[in-house]
């Protein structure tokens, strides 16, 4: 994935905390205190052992004016994906002279800075009146996500480090991590098929490819359908009837209501990962995919096709969050057309959360071609030890059961899938489950 150059562009001076240090309050101190001393006593070798201390204050005190900054952050790409490195570069301009800057870039959870850096890079520089620098800052994408680059903390000194200047700069580079989309050479076949054509054999039969049958010759067909062996073992013209290759509809149905994380990973990184591998092989074929992310911030998007489709399909799951709300809707209030009559609704969900249970129950209801990808929690909840820890994971997992056997006895093909297997293997699963409930065509 590949984006333009994204900047937040100069950034103009923001407010300023201007602070003290503890040098100035000891040295005015022991200055006052010499003097005060040296003209009380009468001793001339106390006044000038604090004169210095003075002056150093007084000097400290005349030149301490704000200094004149000004910062702009940029990205080189405004899309990457996972294990990618993108560069930040911080340009700063002076326009008076800065004895000590401290930059300080904040690095989002999901990147990675040099050296394994994970919430903060910094550096200091001195920059001269007049001098422009650029930093440059390499920082690894370890997670998919939409990110706000640029958050940076400044922070100046004087000469005498007698005060220090200190700023925020907000974020204003965007930046959006794709997953590595999986190699898919199988997917999960529709029950019925669009007019449009595509790469799907239709069980229909016309124009196409794929042999259905034979049939007696009838006036009108074409000379190239006759199957002239049929025709010499028959004695009479036989043509062959064919399945044509159609479109269909695919809408991915993620679930969103919680996360289970782990060790290994979370759910919601599964899940988000096969959606988008399953989003580019669909598109691939000519089908049209559409979105819908269910959880306590829902979004969709009707299906479409292209590579246009594709990029904005993956800008929405790439904001993919979880939100924590007890208002919840069903899937009536999503808009009519982004759930197609005949679409093939595949559906990723953890199987957690008692409201995306119900949503898949409910779209079984209404007919809908389900098939549901059972993204296992087992392997990345953490849970007690010992013999009861075990008894309650054995229980979880045939309560687990006994919620997939409900969904197939409605006529859903659901299948469990684990850390440990490849998605293309949890899609052949699906295809033979869907096989010995009479959903798949053929």
């Amino acid at each position: 994935a590949a984006g333009g150059r994204a900047g937040s562009g100069p950034h103009p001076p923001g407010p300023v905390t201007r602070r003290p240090s503890a040098k100035i309050a000891a040295y005015a101190g022991v200055a006052a205190l010499g003097l005060l001393a040296g003209l009380a006593l009468g001793r001339p070798e106390l006044v000038a052992a604090a004169a210095p201390l003075a002056v150093l204050v007084v000097a400290g005190l005349a030149a301490a004016g704000n200094p004149e900054l000004a910062v702009e952050v940029a990205v080189d790409r405004d899309r990457a994906l996972v294990d990618d490195q993108v560069t930040v570069e911080l340009t700063l301009r002076a326009a008076t002279r800065v004895e000590r800057l401290e930059v300080q870039l904040v690095v989002p959870p999901g990147l990675e800075g040099p050296d394994g850096a994970a919430r903060t890079w910094a550096r200091a520089v001195a920059l001269a009146a007049g001098e422009e620098r650029t930093l440059t800052v390499r920082l690894t994408c370890r997670r998919w996500g939409a990110y706000w680059l640029g958050g940076v903390h400044l922070r100046a000194h004087d000469r005498f480090r007698l005060f220090t200047w200190e700023r925020h700069l907000d974020r204003h580079a965007p930046l959006k991590v794709f997953p590595v989309p999986e190699t898919l050479r199988s997917l999960v076949r529709p029950a019925e098929t669009l007019v449009s054509t595509g790469s799907h054999v239709a069980p229909q039969r016309g124009d196409g490819i794929e042999f259905a049958d034979l049939r007696p010759f009838l006036p009108g067909d074409r000379p190239r359908s006759i199957n002239w062996r049929a025709t010499a073992r028959r004695g009479g013209l036989m043509v062959n009837q064919r399945h044509p290759e159609r479109a269909t509809d695919v809408v991915l149905f993620l679930d969103s209501f919680l996360d289970v994380r782990g060790p290994a990973g979370s759910t919601l990184d599964q899940a988000v990962g096969a959606a988008a591998s399953l989003a580019a092989a669909y598109l691939r074929q000519r089908d049209r995919v559409g979105l819908v992310s269910f959880g306590g911030f829902v979004q969709w998007l009707r299906p479409g096709s292209g590579q246009a489709a594709l990029y904005r399909l993956l800008d929405t799951l790439m904001e993919t969050q979880v939100f924590a709300t007890a208002a919840w809707k069903g899937i009536r209030h999503l808009p009519p057309r982004t759930l197609p009559a005949k679409a093939l609704i595949v559906a990723l969900s953890p199987l957690v959360d008692e409201r995306g249970v119900a949503a898949l129950y409910d779209l079984l209801a209404r007919g809908y071609d389900l098939a549901v990808v059972d993204v296992s929690p087992l392997t990345l909840a953490g849970g007690p030890g010992g013999e009861w820890g075990e008894l309650a994971r054995r229980l979880w997992a045939l309560e687990r059961e006994t919620l997939r056997h409900r969904y197939q006895r409605l006529g859903a093909a659901v299948v469990e899938w684990t850390d440990a297997v490849h998605l293309q293997q949890v899609l052949l699963e699906v295809e033979a489950c869907r096989r010995r409930t009479g959903l798949a065509p053929g």
